[in-house]
């Protein structure tokens, strides 16, 4: 497992000057430019305690303690109790662990004596620092991916990105055909060129890579290449496509693949001379020459039984059980659906979708509909069977929507009805998906089920499950088990479910446990997405729910989907993290994909890599429309070789390296120790960051901390990630929230890690009403907040608007209607129509926090020092955790100590 830190500083690598950088060249002692260096002692005294405060957090590590006995926590002042939160009792174990590293020492020795004294929380590396000083020398500009290895802008950072080629070409330089960052993310743009350096650094190499990302409307979308019947050109030896990176050579009839150096002759269709430099002429008309980013149709020979595919169908399967029918969700749901059917999504040129539906109901039994366009009345089918299901008809399941809309609308309409004398509170879960799939595989098309469920699935039937929330595991070895699914029944059907291009989606709507664990694994597996809305009220919840509908209705995906990683020499790709299925060490499987999901893939060296040829990569997905047409979608980046580590930590995106750290600890969870999982973290920062230390910066007294510019972050990242409620676990998050949190994260893109880890805390109480930008953030600590503040912090998942006590009664008065602070009604999940200016302002916020994010954020109203403020607290995440976890001061004096013991 491996670890990294913010991208870049103010100076961006892309456009740094050359000379000795934060991790220079090894000619004589580097002088590193400005490296981060923790200086000990306070330059400003602390915040003194307030009501708000109270004590607080101990400033800076005010009074830093040696270090505790054996089986004690990190840090002074936790609970006994929280005896398995992270910290050094390594116990010198070895550990196995992907990408791990012999276990650290077997006790850390105290802080050096200058630490103890107090620490300014000022005087350490900021997030919002970083992100505001890559956001002041980079944003709004336009960034060009036509240069190989150079570290782009940060993802916090808007700008236009250009996918481009460029007229001059140097030897040995690639000046052409670099994907988007949107599309591939790096943990470090510079690759060390022996496994020797890669283990000494301990960075881990990983890219993170969003197939079908969105891209902004004035970016140029990708280029289809058509060559008919003679399909896409490849390696005749390891099947890469072709790609920028391909050398053509005698005068243009052959050309060397840069992936494993094959002589390949070019076929007859694709000839075409050299010019003076020895590059095709018609090397800027073809995307597949110049380009990053690009789609091929493929031909038939890329589809199942050498036949073109069927456009997909999407069905669309409600739990009608008793609790269901009686909270009004069932007709929520079916009045929706009346709206979203008519924006199905379809291709450009188009008129209307290809996409065909078929409508399920279940509780203990199936009920299947014919919905067919020539019926008076649909008509239902049952099927009671649940442990052998089969699909009752073909003719008039699936349809298209605008021929049947109207016997549609009338199931839609009497579906309430139907079930509403219904007393069935028991469901079946794992029959449901079988019979999706079943009808999907019966009409040989691709395509999606959405889900609608709220219960444990109790009902005899394969894939039953019982209650199995048990406190008693928490914090002991058998804390893994809440992770894992409870029968091999959902991954068995996940698999037939992959192959057979049938992906899942489920909306979740639970009021106790549902065991998410075994509910969500097919959704992960199968590339769909799991939304959960805990103890949902139709009155309040709804419209978090619909846009969460809506917009995974409408975004742009993929099905029955094959991505393959291809590497030139000297490295490869070995493992993967996501939301995909793996028959082999090489094909990653994924019934769909859409725009917000990410593969992580790491590699390793299994040969030297070359400072002059780098290190290529890539990224090959062969897919379906939702037209039905077959087609690969190529993303090639090109990343440099050196042998000096310096240029490797210069290179660091420390977004990325969370994005991998976060996604290969939480794979870690289904079979090893928590505990042991967040030492491996622990120790590997700290390995990362002694070999910086020992290797890279300028000598300095053993009392500074000295983080590589691209890092500074890395620790206060790092904090957050073993923080988080899936690592360490506390008293009032549920097994099924901690499972839930990890499948999300498991699919996320690096903006969407970001986010989640270190959350957007905004001041809305010193808004400009007359400005229409963002406020400055502030960081994530309850000393950044204020009695007559009002602030707003989001993650991705929720947005928590906290009031102080004192807060402005103009402002409550402009935001919520009301005359005062105890006027306001904290049940509310969404913004009274106001329309004053500060309304309106605050509103826009949102909606600009809200924009291309995958889900839905809830409201959260937060009242000072009432009891839903322990809930936001947790969000603050620099500050020590409530059960556990130190604070971002503390965490960086732990990692000092360690790496003073790893350079001792």
């Amino acid at each position: 497992m491996q670890i990294n830190s913010y991208g870049v500083g103010v100076t961006p690598q892309s456009q740094a000057p050359p000379g000795p950088q934060s991790a220079g060249s090894f000619q004589g002692p580097p002088q590193p430019p400005q490296p981060s260096i923790l200086q000990p002692g306070s330059q400003v005294p602390p915040p003194p305690p307030t009501a708000l405060n109270g004590p607080g957090p101990t400033p800076l590590n005010a009074q830093y303690q040696p270090p505790p006995p054996a089986g004690q926590t990190l840090g002074a002042g936790y609970p006994p109790q929280q005896a398995t939160s992270y910290g050094p009792q390594m116990g010198g174990a070895q550990l196995s662990y992907p990408g791990g590293f012999p276990g650290g020492p077997a006790q850390m020795a105290g802080p050096p004596p200058q630490l103890q004294r107090k620490l300014d929380p000022d005087s350490i590396p900021s997030p919002i620092q970083v992100i505001e000083n890559d956001r002041a020398t980079r944003g709004g500009q336009v960034y060009t991916t036509n240069t190989r290895g150079q570290v782009p802008p940060l993802v916090t950072t808007d700008c236009m990105i250009q996918d481009q080629a460029i007229l001059h070409i140097t030897a040995n330089e690639t000046k052409s055909g670099h994907s988007s960052p949107r599309y591939i993310r790096c943990t470090t743009y510079c690759f060390p060129c022996t496994s020797d350096m890669a283990k000494q650094a301990q960075i881990p190499l990983a890219a993170v890579i969003k197939p079908f990302a969105d891209i902004p409307s004035n970016e140029t979308p990708l280029y289809l290449v058509n060559h008919g019947e003679s399909g896409p050109v490849r390696c005749n030896r390891c099947k890469a496509y072709m790609c920028p990176f391909m050398q053509f050579i005698e005068g243009g009839r052959r050309y060397q693949c840069a992936f494993c150096n094959c002589v390949n002759e070019v076929p007859p269709f694709y000839f075409q001379h050299l010019d003076h430099i020895g590059r095709r002429v018609d090397h800027y008309e073809k995307p597949e020459l110049s380009l990053g980013s690009y789609e091929y149709v493929a031909t038939l020979d890329y589809c199942r039984k050498n036949k073109p595919p069927n456009p997909p169908a999407f069905i669309f399967m409600i739990d009608v059980s008793y609790s269901n029918i009686k909270n009004g969700l069932v007709k929520l749901i079916c009045e929706e659906l009346k709206t979203v059917l008519q924006r199905l999504p379809k291709e450009e040129h188009e008129e209307t979708s290809a996409i065909r539906v078929g409508f399920i109901t279940y509780n203990k039994v199936l009920h299947f509909f014919n919905v067919k366009s020539n019926l008076a009345q649909p008509q239902m089918m049952v099927v009671t069977d649940v442990s052998e299901v089969f699909v009752p008809l073909l003719d008039g399941f699936l349809v298209n929507y605008q021929e049947s809309q109207s016997v549609i609308h009338n199931l839609l309409d009497q579906i309430p009805e139907m079930f509403a004398d219904s007393n069935e509170n028991e469901t079946v879960f794992a029959p449901v998906i079988q019979a999706g799939m079943e009808a999907l595989k019966a009409a040989e098309c691709p395509g999606k089920l959405f889900i609608f469920h709220s219960s444990l699935p109790t009902a005899e039937a394969p894939g039953k499950l019982k209650n199995r929330d048990d406190k008693k595991l928490l914090n002991t070895d058998k804390e893994k088990i809440l992770f894992q699914p409870q029968t091999a029944v959902y991954e068995s059907l996940a698999k037939d479910c992959v192959a057979n291009s049938c992906s899942v989606t489920l909306f979740l709507f639970p009021s106790q446990y549902v065991d998410v664990a075994s509910l969500g694994l097919v959704p992960l597996l199968t590339g769909g997405t799991l939304y959960k809305y805990n103890v949902f009220r139709v009155n309040l919840d709804s419209q978090q729910f619909l846009n969460d509908l809506r917009n995974d209705i409408e975004k742009k995906i993929g099905f029955d989907a094959i991505m393959r990683v291809r590497t030139s020499t000297g490295f490869r790709a070995t493992d993967f993290f996501g939301g995909i299925f793996m028959n082999n060490t090489t094909d990653v499987e994924m019934a769909a994909i859409d725009c917000d999901k990410a593969v992580t893939v790491e590699f390793k060296h299994d040969d030297k890599l070359s400072e002059d040829a780098g290190a290529l990569i890539q990224c090959a997905v062969l897919y379906t429309t939702i037209g039905g047409q077959r087609r690969l979608r190529i993303h090639n980046l090109a990343l440099n070789c050196s042998t000096q580590l310096a240029d490797l930590y210069k290179s660091c995106e420390t977004d990325a390296l969370i994005n991998f750290f976060a996604k290969s600890a939480f794979k870690a969870v289904l079979n090893q120790p928590l505990k042991v999982i967040r030492e491996i973290l622990v120790n590997q920062t700290a390995h990362m960051l002694a070999c910086y230390r020992k290797h890279c910066a300028s000598p300095s007294a053993a009392s500074q901390l000295i983080l590589p510019d691209s890092m500074k972050v890395l620790p206060v990242y790092m904090n957050c990630l073993l923080k988080n409620s899936v690592l360490l676990s506390r008293p009032e998050i549920s097994p099924d929230e901690r499972a839930y949190q990890r499948q999300l994260v498991m699919t996320m893109g690096v903006a969407d890690t970001q986010l989640f880890f270190y959350p957007q805390l905004l001041p809305i109480h010193t808004l400009d009403v007359k400005s229409t930008g963002m406020p400055a953030a502030v960081r994530c600590s309850e000393s950044r907040l204020s009695e007559e503040g009002m602030f707003l912090l989001a993650n991705g998942l929720n947005m928590f608007l906290w009031l102080g006590v004192s807060s402005p009664p103009d402002l409550i008065q402009g935001i919520f209607n009301v005359p005062s602070f105890a006027h306001i009604n904290t049940d509310m999940t969404s913004l009274p129509e106001v329309g004053s200016p500060p309304s309106q302002q605050l509103r826009m916020i949102m909606n600009n926090i809200q924009h291309k994010k995958p889900y839905s954020m809830k409201l959260i109203i937060v009242k000072q020092r009432e009891q839903r403020e322990m809930v936001f607290r947790q969000f603050l995440v620099e500050d020590k955790g409530l059960y556990g976890g130190s604070s971002y001061v503390d965490f960086l004096c732990c990692v000092h100590k360690e790496i003073c013991q790893l350079l001792n």
